[in-house]
């Protein structure tokens, strides 16, 4: 592992963004950031934050490394963060309870074999 980015408490439910994480799994950074960039749902957002700041951090590491395609995605993890639980009005006077769910996201990057 060559260098990795974290990003902490995301308003996004973590089994919305597991299946982003799956497919970006394994690839070239240059082909993962370009599928996250052509992903139009606003939870690809975050992830191709954390993708960037994660290639920066490589290059920080390795200044050696000058385009994208050098690096490929080691790992992906998804962790649940805290719940937000809250209260709705409902039917007949009840109160529904809601749970708003956050995610952690963490990404790690090394260099091409």
């Amino acid at each position: 592992m060559l260098a990795r980015a974290i990003s902490k408490y995301i308003r996004i439910s973590p089994f919305k963004l597991r299946p982003y994480a799956d497919v970006i799994r394994g690839y070239p950074l240059d082909k993962a950031y370009a599928w996250l960039k052509t992903c139009a749902v606003k939870r690809a957002r975050p992830m191709l934050k954390a993708l960037v700041s994660a290639y920066a951090n490589a290059r920080v590491k390795n200044p050696a490394i000058d385009s994208m395609a050098q690096v490929v995605v080691k790992e992906v993890r998804i962790d649940q963060g805290p719940v937000v639980k809250y209260f709705k009005p409902s039917a007949q006077g009840r109160a529904a309870s809601q749970r708003k769910r956050m995610s952690h996201i963490t990404i790690a990057v090394d260099i091409k074999q």
